[in-house]
């Protein structure tokens, strides 16, 4: 997939080459890029990649249209972290797809989750960049979503991170950011938009107001491009000098509060084709036949609610399993239907799968735009990079779009 580009790319490839994107990407990103890259970018008919995101932009209307998700996702975000004035939308979508083979022979997507929250937006441009350069790859293929080009996409960018604030005054916040492996992501938005990369542990408060150190000056913050994630910040006992419940004088890209509102959490109130059976593990106890859920173990996947990067998922949970994780702990963890993707590139090692990430952006005040795709290939149980890196033509890609 997709013909005849599959073939020339595979016959055409060799390992100078990949040794030259790797160069360049630690080049152009100011660092080591520690996550897998795959060898290859993925050639999707461009019908499919609209297909994909406009499922996805379903998805999230359906959710943000339901008060009544709005209200029962209020239990999702811990008291100590929420955070006043929320945005009535998260200004970042991620909706990550894994594909189906039909009867017919076709294929279908089917949703994996859902998140909102920022994913490497700015890395992925340069990836998608440099498999054209360094393949010499046709220039006809398409590289973002919904009409965007790189300039475009970057307009876009600017105004959703930055609006209309001095960049100076507009950080990227993280936690210990030098040693997030998403560090080429940051590198990115330092060199594009011009904007501190800071860690959140240093920020400082005074009244009302956060404030940043930079070349022995204190300067004030008017605006977050939100990276911190609440979950590690518990787990490494990260003490802050503000409190998430405060009535800052600051706008947030991506406002914290949704990264728990649209999370895993969303996967039993959707109703769509793309959407596989899932239940909260509570319920699932009270009510063991659930329709749609198979009850054969080896056909389902247990999911804890709050984690990252694929951690804690158990395929084909046992009875002790399940009946192991507390009854107070239960509402947190999703039993679900387990969907058999196909692999659908061709590598040298065999077909691999692939799942596709859209990435949206969704200015205050405009609309959720598609506006570029990750790709993520693998040919093991789990797809994060993480997971396969000690395998070849595997790890994070970029979708190429053919119009045909």
């Amino acid at each position: 997939m997709l013909q005849p580009f599959r073939d020339r790319f595979n016959a055409g490839f060799t390992e100078e080459k990949y040794d030259e994107l790797l160069y360049r990407l630690n080049h152009i990103t100011r660092t080591s890029v520690e996550f897998r890259v795959a060898e290859t970018p993925c050639f999707f008919p461009q019908s499919l990649l609209d297909e994909l995101a406009e499922a996805g932009a379903a998805l999230t209307r359906q959710l943000l249209d339901d008060p009544n998700y709005i209200e029962a996702s209020n239990q999702t975000i811990p008291l100590q972290f929420r955070v006043p004035n929320e945005n009535p939308q998260p200004n970042f979508m991620t909706v990550d797809f894994g594909l189906v083979r039909n009867p017919d022979g076709s294929l279908s997507p089917r949703l994996v989750e859902m998140q909102a929250f920022p994913s490497v937006f700015g890395y992925q441009d340069v990836l998608v960049g440099q498999y054209l350069e360094v393949y010499k790859l046709n220039r006809s293929l398409q590289t973002h979503l919904g009409g965007l080009n790189s300039e475009t996409y970057w307009e876009l960018l600017r105004e959703v991170i930055v609006g209309d604030h001095d960049p100076e005054n507009v950080v990227l916040a993280e936690i210990d950011p030098d040693q997030q492996k998403t560090r080429p992501d940051f590198r990115v938005y330092e060199d594009r938009l011009h904007i501190a990369t800071v860690d959140i542990a240093r920020l400082r408060k005074h009244g009302n107001r956060l404030f940043y150190q930079h070349g022995g000056r204190e300067i004030p913050i008017h605006r977050i491009y939100n990276r911190a994630i609440v979950d590690e910040l518990e787990r490494k006992h990260i003490q802050l000098s503000f409190d998430y419940r405060d009535d800052l004088d600051v706008e947030w890209a991506g406002h914290p509060n949704w990264y728990f509102r649209i999370s895993k959490f969303s996967l039993p109130y959707l109703r769509h084709p793309s959407v596989p059976t899932a239940v909260f593990l509570d319920d699932w106890f009270a009510n063991r036949l659930v329709e749609g859920l198979p009850e054969e173990r080896e056909k389902l996947l247990l999911k804890p609610l709050y984690s990252f990067a694929g951690k804690g998922i158990q395929f084909a949970p046992t009875d002790a399993e399940l009946n192991a994780i507390p009854v107070a702990d239960r509402h947190l963890y999703l039993l679900q239907e387990r969907v058999a993707f196909e692999p659908v590139i061709e590598t040298p090692h065999g077909p691999t799968q692939a799942e596709i990430r859209i990435m949206y952006l969704w200015p205050d005040g405009g609309r959720l735009q598609p506006a570029i795709a990750l790709v993520r290939l693998g040919r093991g149980l789990m797809m994060g990079v993480d997971h396969n890196r000690d395998q070849q033509w595997v790890g994070g890609s970029a979708a190429l779009g053919v119009l045909v």
